[in-house]
């Protein structure tokens, strides 16, 4: 079990928007805190992966369950 200090539930919501929920929750976090965002658009991954490879954060681990993606994201 990842720890993580903060959870954002993006279920339902389509891009941008989850990528938005995610920067928002990340602006708060210190350095080295994870969070764990849960979203059910499908292109989700695409939109996270091009973020935290340009911001330099870290997605720890993607789970994919049923229509759900869940990623664990460490703040740099």
């Amino acid at each position: 079990m990842i720890e993580f200090s903060l959870e954002v539930d993006a279920s339902g919501l389509m891009c941008p928007l989850p990528l938005l929920r995610l920067k928002k929750t990340l602006i708060g976090m210190g350095s080295g805190d994870v969070v764990k965002i849960i979203a059910t658009d499908p292109a989700a991954h695409l939109d996270f992966g091009v973020f935290v490879n340009q911001s330099g954060h870290q997605i720890i681990e993607l789970i994919k369950h049923d229509d759900k993606q869940i990623f664990y994201i460490k703040k740099k």
